[in-house]
């Protein structure tokens, strides 16, 4: 009599229904329903917003590699040392691609080759030019010879 005043059996599950609540409630919770995933013109919306990001960031980083070209500043010394074809050294004479080559020669026979890759590296696309062999020969390429550190020491290898 309890038993049926109180509850009721349903295939697979049990309802209890008290007579102060009119609905049913189930004794086990139902299953719980996963979120549905982010509808479609969202993901595309930020799809097209991570591309576009992605282009203005290469944008950003080409403009940015290109060496910078100060106007103004030339010296009479200057013409003297542009574009030696000749020998083919001299200030000026690379273009700014030509560096990383040129320092590996330059710096292939050295036991510390990661400071004078770094080095050449950096005077390279300063002064445009990296001296012939493998040591010495700076009065090629005066940029690259007198670039002091604050010591007052040789700054390019």
């Amino acid at each position: 009599m309890f038993y049926e005043d109180c509850c009721s059996v349903h295939p697979g599950r049990f309802y209890i229904y008290p007579q102060s609540l009119p609905q049913y409630l189930p004794i086990f919770p139902p299953p719980v329903v996963p979120h549905s995933s982010p509808s479609l013109p969202c993901t595309m919306a930020m799809a097209k917003f991570a591309l576009m990001l992605t282009i203005v960031l290469l944008a950003v980083l080409m403009v940015e590699s290109n060496p910078k070209v100060i106007v103004g500043e030339a010296t009479q010394t200057e013409g003297q040392y542009h574009l030696d074809r000749a020998g083919g050294y001299g200030q000026g004479s690379l273009n700014f691609y030509q560096c990383a080559p040129q320092c590996s020669r330059r710096c292939s026979q050295t036991q510390y080759k990661k400071p004078c890759l770094f080095f050449c590296n950096k005077c390279c696309a300063k002064c445009l030019c990296v001296p012939p062999g493998f040591y010495g020969n700076k009065g090629v390429c005066p940029c690259y010879n007198n670039w002091k550190t604050k010591r007052g020491g040789p700054k390019c290898p």
